[in-house]
Formats: structure tokens, C-alpha cells, sequence
């Protein structure tokens, strides 16, 4: 723990902090948590660890105000735990969740969200965002109580991110989930980290505390054991490996002995290996791809309101394959529209095409030579102009004619 730790960066602090359950006559039954001094900083994931019974929870619930300590001191933001402002900043996930069996996935959330006073657009904005994120958009129009406990988890995980809050407190987020929601959850703890936003991870799993938290305590017997960075209590400084391409025979004996000859037979020469976590991931994700699930769905992105402006770190960024397999927009359709000249235009060519020689006049010549064939018949621009008149009568010699020679016929 650093010793220049600026104080107004500090958002728990326990100093002696001591409970002891006392029976009905009130004499000391359990010291569950006995002189325990610790800080957790803004920013930090900040790991509870111990076996059953070592005062984690206790603690927990001393920093959700729920216990009052029977001696020394606590504070969260600077204030009482008990303060209502403070209570309003806190997200907390119970070890079991506690939901109501007869609501959906999205009036769990908004109930929740009415209880920080959050307006009705809010609410649903930020209950569509979280079911996305926690993979029940398949499952919001089933109630809580259908759910299997993984699916219970993921919902109580929502809930407990609804006000958006600054100290996030997870009790064993994990458990009944599969691989794939533990890696989201995980990723969503350091998303949060990097916003700046506290959480504390009680977890009995100790690879996923491994893998995000920053600094840990280890309670044993009600006090701490242990604390201080991971990095500085998982560090072995007896040993040093080394890692290197594949090499030549050859080489690879050379390296041995000259590293023998300073240590003698204290080496091991064995190829790296990947965690089982990862090779599960790659398994299911090559499995994705070409099949379809109605369970909870992963790959899902943390929620709008909780990226805030932070931006993941490099590496967790969306891949190339992620953004090639995305499916391309359909383009807007382009509807056009003729004008008015246009359409007039249009008209104008139909009429000059339909014009013919006008109908024959009393005594005219009936063996007049006959118009170019691409002067069709039509109706005279005074009958077209009014309809009420009524039509010449129409020469059908005439039209035989016309006929035979728009057919390329002998005249």
C-alpha cells in the first residue's frame, strides 16, 4: 500500500474496524471481523478474499451500512455508511440474488431504477441497454422466476449497475455462470476501472480475482493475513523463467549447459500451455459462427451509459474479423422524381406520335396519297380539348392503310 496515498482518493476506509455477534444475553458469541485497517482507492479493483466464515461478507455489510461496527471506524466518500447520499452511490450484488419471480428481466430493472429516482426515459434506456449487455434480449418477455440461476445472476448484475454508480460491491458475481458470462463480467469490471468507478470483488474463484484486481487482502480468523498489490504477492523472486521461440536441438542443449553449469540440475524445459479458460473461449467462439443458441447470448458490449467517455485499452478494441462479419447497411433506396416539365414533355412527344392527317372533309378526294407510316391516327386536338363533343366518324379504309403501312405492307 503506498504511503502518499492523497486522501480525497480514498472512497473506503476502515481503521480497527471490529464486530462481535453477541447472544440474546449479550455476551460475545463470534468475533467476526477483529482490528482490521485497509484502504480501497478510486479507480482500483480491489479484491476480498478468505475462506468461509473469515468475515468478508461481514465486512461487506459494514461498508453497505447494514452492520454497525462494535469498535473502531469506517467511512465511504468520507462520509458514514449509513448516509443516504452515500447509499445512492453504491451498486451492490448479494452473494444470492434476491429478485421478484414475477417480472421481466425489463420491469426487474425499472423498479429498481425508480427506487434511485431516475425519470421514466432513463429507466428504459439505460434496462434496454443492460439486458443487451448481461445477453437476455432472447429472454426479456419471460419472468425472473423462469430463469435458471447463470440467467439470475446476469439480471442481478443489471440491477446492481442501474444508477450507475461509483463503488460497484460484487459477491461472488460468477458463480452459476459459464465461461462466457465470467469472461464478460470480467471485462466489465475493468471497463469500470478504467472510468474511474471502485469496485470490490468477493470471490471464491481465485483465478477471475487474478485476472482484474489490483491489490487484495486475505482474511483468515476474522483478520487480515495478508495484503498488497498482486503483482508483489504472487511474485516468486527465487526464480526467473524464460520464454523464446522454438529453437534447434543443438541450441537448446547449448542454453542447458551453460545455465546448469551456474545452477546445477535445478531446470525445467517444458512448451507453454494455455489456461483452459482460453481454450474454452476459442472452442465456443469457433462454435458460434456456425450455429445458433436460445439460451443467454455473450460478446456483448458494455452498456452506452457505462463506457461513459473511457476508451478500452489496446487489444480490446473491436477486431477486424469483428467489424468484416458485421452486416453492411442496406442502402437507402433513391426514389426519383420527374418533374413537372418532364411529364409535359413526355405528353408533348405522345401527342406529335399520335397525330395523323385530320379526318376528310365533305367531297375530299378518297384516294389521297397516305402519310409517312410514323404518323399514326389519333383523335383531333379539338375533340381531345373537349370531350363533350362528339367524335368524327372514322374512315376505316383509311386506317386499313395506315395499318398496312406501319406493317411494312403493300400499299
Amino acid at each position: 500500500m503506498s504511503d502518499n496515498t492523497n486522501p480525497a482518493e480514498v472512497v473506503v476506509r476502515a481503521t480497527g474496524l471490529t464486530k462481535v455477534f453477541k447472544d440474546f444475553w449479550g455476551r460475545p458469541k463470534a468475533r467476526a471481523v477483529d482490528n482490521v485497517d485497509f484502504e480501497i482507492r478510486r479507480g482500483e479493483v480491489f479484491g476480498l478474499l478468505g475462506p468461509n466464515g473469515s468475515g468478508k461478507s461481514t465486512t461487506i455489510k459494514m461498508i453497505l451500512g447494514l452492520l454497525y461496527p462494535t469498535k473502531g471506524h469506517i467511512s465511504v466518500f468520507g462520509q458514514s455508511p449509513r448516509d443516504v447520499s452515500t447509499k445512492a452511490r453504491i451498486g451492490f450484488l448479494p452473494e444470492e440474488s434476491y429478485l421478484y419471480r414475477f417480472l421481466t428481466p425489463g420491469e426487474t430493472l425499472e423498479f429498481f431504477g425508480s427506487l434511485f429516482k431516475l425519470d421514466a426515459a432513463e429507466r428504459r434506456r439505460r434496462a434496454e441497454q443492460l439486458i443487451e449487455m448481461v445477453g437476455l434480449n432472447q429472454a426479456r418477455t419471460r419472468t425472473v422466476g423462469e430463469f435458471s440461476k447463470g440467467m439470475q445472476r446476469r439480471i442481478g448484475i443489471a440491477q446492481a449497475l442501474i444508477n450507475d454508480p461509483d463503488l460497484v460491491i460484487l459477491d461472488e458475481p460468477t458463480a452459476g455462470l459459464d465461461p462466457l458470462g465470467c469472461r464478460e463480467v470480467k471485462d466489465l469490471i475493468l471497463a469500470l476501472a478504467r472510468r474511474g468507478k471502485t469496485v470490490i470483488l468477493s470471490s471464491h474463484l481465485l483465478s477471475d480475482v487474478e485476472d482484474v484486481c489490483d491489490r487484495a487482502v486475505i482474511y483468515y480468523g476474522g483478520r487480515i493475513q495478508a495484503q498488497g498489490p498482486l503483482s508483489e504477492l504472487l511474485a516468486r523472486p527465487d526464480s526467473v523463467r524464460f520464454t523464446s521461440p522454438v529453437l534447434s536441438r543443438e541450441t537448446t542443449e547449448k542454453i542447458l549447459e551453460i545455465i546448469r553449469a551456474e545452477v546445477g540440475d535445478k531446470v525445467r524445459l517444458e512448451n507453454p500451455t494455455q489456461n483452459l479458460e482460453s481454450y474454452f473461449l476459442g472452442v465456443v467462439e469457433a462454435a458460434r459462427k456456425r450455429a445458433e443458441t436460445s439460451g443467454a447470448t455473450s460478446g456483448n458490449r458494455v452498456a452506452e451509459y457505462l463506457r461513459g467517455g473511457a476508451e478500452p485499452a489496446q487489444g480490446q478494441t473491436d477486431s477486424v474479423l469483428d467489424r468484416l462479419s458485421r452486416p453492411a447497411a442496406e442502402p437507402e433506396p433513391v426514389v426519383t422524381r420527374v418533374a413537372p416539365t418532364q411529364e409535359a414533355a413526355s405528353e408533348s412527344v405522345l401527342a406529335s406520335l399520335l397525330k395523323s392527317d385530320p379526318a376528310p372533309q365533305p367531297g375530299a378526294g378518297s384516294d389521297s396519297a397516305p402519310k409517312s407510316p410514323s404518323a399514326p391516327a389519333s383523335v383531333s386536338p379539338a375533340s381531345a380539348a373537349d370531350p363533350k363533343k362528339e367524335a368524327a366518324p372514322v374512315d376505316l379504309s383509311r386506317a386499313n392503310e395506315k395499318l398496312s403501312g406501319l406493317l411494312g405492307g403493300k400499299k
